[in-house]
């Protein structure tokens, strides 16, 4: 576990072979509950490459110390990530 908020990641590495692969993050809350969203890409071993950039917004709750994992929503494309964009800023009256 991780102690520190900018030692928080997405990557995740098996046998050599990096899975997940954080390309950015930035942090949108900060203390006991910290909310981060991640860029990342994913490893398609068919393919030997990584897949299309991916983004997933994390919780973490600081317990004991150290920040533990709680829960995620994973925005699986562009188009996706473009709608929910359109959607915040409706709501906010940026458009």
């Amino acid at each position: 576990m991780n102690e520190n908020i900018d030692d928080l990641t997405i990557e995740y590495e098996e046998n050599g072979v990096k899975l997940v692969k954080e390309l950015d993050k930035a942090v949108l809350s900060r203390g006991a509950w910290t909310t981060i969203v991640f860029r990342y890409q994913e490893w398609k071993a068919d393919a030997e490459a990584y897949g299309p950039e991916k983004y997933s917004i994390r919780r973490y709750r600081k317990m004991n110390g150290e920040y533990r994992y709680q829960s995620k929503f994973t925005i699986s494309s562009d188009d996706q990530a473009r709608k929910l964009i359109d959607v915040l800023e409706g709501w906010m009256g940026v458009k």
